[in-house]
């Protein structure tokens, strides 16, 4: 059996460290399509190193773009390599371009089309990564969905075949690759543990919009009087700061470029809180016992909000919520037991069976 995986962006070479991993253990032939939607170093190439992921068969080279130009181009690359390669089954993760595109190609072709975090729902309704997710599962012939809220959101909009609750591929990969995590930027840039705040930012609407994108950076700058703030900048992000002509709100912050996995954990490992906008830090700073503010209207991994783990904040409020919110315990096993990729493997094999199973 072939499979065809597509990858484009950060949490997709994460997830496919996992899944790519238990596909070859289980015998498939294994195909690595390489979008090149994320094509800075920092953001692709060693993220292939650090967690040891098979380099790509295909690259694409998309690049940047709008949603428009990205999604065409990356659909006429794709095509030509899945007419080429005739896979049994096109896998895709998340919610990104390249997710939409792998799933329109492989589904006008009429290969089946698996999802990897299928179910997530969040307003607004017309954000790109929404839009990308909700076309992606009506279209897929296999939904893995990595809680139990994302088969009720599939379940209410009427798609109870072919899903399934394998948990989170990232919690694999944290438990897997704890052990190595990196430390050296935290010894680095001499930050005390619990004494320094970790911030990601890159979503479109905090980004795009000069009057939230300042307001995000004027409560960095207050935070900063009480924990050091460090800002692993977005390429999108310092883009936006320089054409908006807020580089003088970054003076104070402790400003890196992106990290790779490991040290990004490490870096996360030893902070005192985070705020982000990145759909899987969300999870990460979970795995590691720490507390996230969103900075976003609404989040995919609702259950961490409703739990009071995480919590939602708009950019006025970022250093309020940060300084008022606590966690009295961490509940285990939201998202899995750390098995989703084998999970995944498995079912992928029995996928061409009509006996239904219970993992």
């Amino acid at each position: 059996m072939k499979i065809a995986t597509i990858v484009g962006a950060r949490p997709q070479f994460i997830k496919e460290a996992v899944v790519g991993e238990e596909l070859r253990k289980a015998g498939f032939k294994h195909v690595l399509i390489h979008t090149g939607q994320h094509y800075d170093y920092n953001m692709s190439e060693v993220f292939f190193k650090s967690l040891e992921i098979k380099e790509p068969d295909y690259n694409l080279g998309v690049g940047s773009g709008s949603h428009a130009v990205q999604t065409g181009l990356t659909m006429m690359g794709l095509e030509e390599v899945v007419i080429k390669e005739k896979p049994d089954v096109v896998l895709v993760y998340g919610d990104t371009n390249a997710t939409v595109a792998g799933a329109l190609v492989s589904a006008k072709l009429k290969i089946p089309v698996a999802h990897v975090e299928a179910g997530m729902r969040q307003e607004p309704r017309d954000m790109p990564e929404e839009i990308n997710r909700v076309l992606t599962d009506r279209i897929s012939s296999i939904l893995f969905c990595p809680s139990q809220t994302a088969v009720k959101n599939l379940k209410k909009e009427g798609m109870e075949k072919g899903v399934w609750f394998t948990g989170d591929v990232m919690y694999d990969l944290f438990l897997k690759m704890e052990k190595n995590f990196d430390y050296s930027v935290a010894e680095q840039l001499d930050l005390e543990e619990d004494e320094y705040v970790v911030v990601t930012i890159h979503r479109d609407f905090n980004t795009d919009n000069r009057e939230r994108l300042e307001e995000i950076l004027k409560q960095l700058n207050m935070i900063v009087k009480d924990k050091r703030v460090i800002f692993p900048i977005h390429p999108r992000t310092r883009r936006r700061v320089k054409e908006f002509g807020l580089e003088n709100h970054l003076e104070n912050l402790d400003i890196i470029d992106p990290l790779d996995y490991l040290s990004m954990m490490g870096l996360v490992k030893h902070s005192w809180k985070l705020i982000t906008d990145s759909g899987g830090l969300q999870k990460e700073s979970y795995f590691a016992g720490k507390q996230a503010v969103v900075v976003m209207p609404d989040t995919g991994w609702v259950e961490l909000v409703q739990k009071r783990i995480n919590a939602l904040s708009e950019p006025e409020q970022i250093s309020n919520v940060l300084f008022s919110g606590s966690v009295n315990q961490f509940e285990k096993g939201i998202y899995g037991l750390g098995d989703a990729g084998k999970r995944i493997s498995t079912l992928l094999i029995c996928s061409g069976s009509d006996k239904a199973f219970i993992l």
